[in-house]
């Protein structure tokens, strides 16, 4: 699918019920929608930015945006992205931030089936959305969100491992580039951010991890380029995250 990219664009429409496939790093620039959305990558990994950070989904996870969220899409791998649309009215999560939800087998084919079905096919088409919303009401939220930093300190040493999620140097050491002290930057992370210096950057890592597995990267070229010390401790980890090993990651 070719994309048309709108630099800077921030337009309103409704949230469309559709399906289509983005190629590796496609993106679409930031707008919102007069709409609810729920965006599910049925393949590849698929990440949404606003200015409260990014949150990212494989498919065994989809993504909530809100009515009125400014954000924009990438693209990681051969996406096939399926978004459906709900009303200001219909919040089965009752959420007003983005955030990212489990994906079991029975919701997956809901949303698959719900958006090839044609928009006419009326009573089906309103009983298979009723489903659909049920199975949304009790399916658990993941800790899937990278929060950004305000602060011009703690926003420059994000940058640097944003940079490279490898970067092996503590706290203090990353501090003395922004020219902050350990204690401040630390007490930042817990503000700002809502967790600790290690919580981000393995959350970061993961990020990074997620997205080099979509594009075919081997197991310990991504291990290594995330900053994991062995291929064994970032499957540990990945596995903890997702529930699976990197290597049984959907694609």
């Amino acid at each position: 699918m070719q994309e048309t990219r709108q630099p800077g664009a921030r337009h309103a429409e409704r949230a469309p019920t559709n399906t289509n496939r983005l190629d590796t790093h496609v993106g679409i620039d930031p707008h919102h929608h007069d709409d609810h959305q729920i965006a599910y990558a049925g393949s590849g990994v698929l990440s949404i930015t606003t200015g409260s950070g990014t949150w990212v989904a494989p498919p065994t996870r989809a993504l909530w945006i809100p009515a009125g969220t400014v954000h924009e899409h990438r693209a990681y791998g051969r996406t096939d992205l399926h978004c459906v649309g709900l009303p200001v009215r219909c919040n089965p999560l009752g959420l007003d931030a983005p955030a990212v939800i489990a994906v079991g087998p029975l919701l997956r084919e809901l949303i698959l089936e719900y958006t090839r079905e044609p928009e006419d096919r009326g009573p089906a088409r309103s009983r298979l959305l009723g489903v659909l919303l049920d199975r949304l009401r009790v399916s658990p939220l993941q800790p899937l969100h990278l929060p950004a930093p305000t602060d011009p300190r703690l926003a420059a040493v994000c940058a640097l491992l944003h940079a490279d999620p490898a970067d092996p140097r503590g706290l203090a050491a990353l501090g003395a580039r922004a020219g902050a002290g350990e204690r401040t930057l630390s007490r930042l992370f817990r503000a700002e951010l809502g967790m600790t210096f290690p919580q981000w950057r393995t959350q970061l890592r993961l990020h990074h991890a997620l997205r080099l597995l979509a594009v075919g990267t081997p197991v310990t070229a991504v291990a290594h380029r995330c900053g994991w010390s062995s291929a064994s401790a970032f499957i540990d980890v990945f596995r903890r995250a997702f529930g699976h090993t990197p290597g049984a990651h959907p694609r």
